[in-house]
């Protein structure tokens, strides 16, 4: 009984924790549309989930990233702040995704590798932000032929403008 009283206390703990860190969902628009989540760990650290879907002329593509993110490293916050509050991160993580999906004409091609991210933005004195972020990729790229080579594609194409509702 103890044991059950304990596991549940604990239970209850890490849910408790993990609701009271802050956290955004919004969407990202650069070369394609995505959608982005975002948990706090404190003030200092935060954890980014973003799918994208990419702006394709021949197929449909997917993609997502995961980045862990310093939220002002090296303790050199922005330094006009107004009404609203400005906050810049930077962070590594990993990529993966497809492109070229149900397209006659065009070859599947899949990607994974690591993924960075270096991102300003400011938030309102209400639940909003609005961000500019860079996600550069870099990683083994393969298509259905069964060619494989190293993938730059998503150095260039990784800069998103990000509305978020924060909660």
């Amino acid at each position: 009984m103890k044991k059950i009283f304990m596991l549940a206390l604990v239970a209850m703990a890490g849910v408790a924790f993990a609701v009271a860190q802050p956290r955004a969902i919004g969407a990202n628009l650069g070369s394609g549309l995505g959608v982005s989540y975002q948990h706090g760990f404190g003030a200092s650290n935060m954890l980014d989930v973003a799918v994208n879907i990419p702006v394709l002329t021949k197929g449909f593509g997917i993609g997502g990233n995961v980045t862990y993110d310093w939220i002002d490293p090296f303790n050199a916050p922005v330094p006009w702040n107004q009404k609203g509050e400005w906050h810049w991160c930077m962070g590594v993580g990993g990529a993966g995704g497809c492109y070229g999906l149900f397209s006659s004409d065009a070859k599947n091609r899949w990607y994974a590798g690591v993924a960075g991210h270096i991102g300003i933005a400011y938030d309102f004195w209400f639940p909003m932000e609005l961000s500019l972020d860079y996600r550069p990729t870099i990683g083994v790229a393969a298509n259905e032929d069964g060619g494989v080579g190293f993938g730059l594609d998503g150095l260039y194409n990784g800069i998103t403008l990000g509305i978020r509702y924060l909660f």
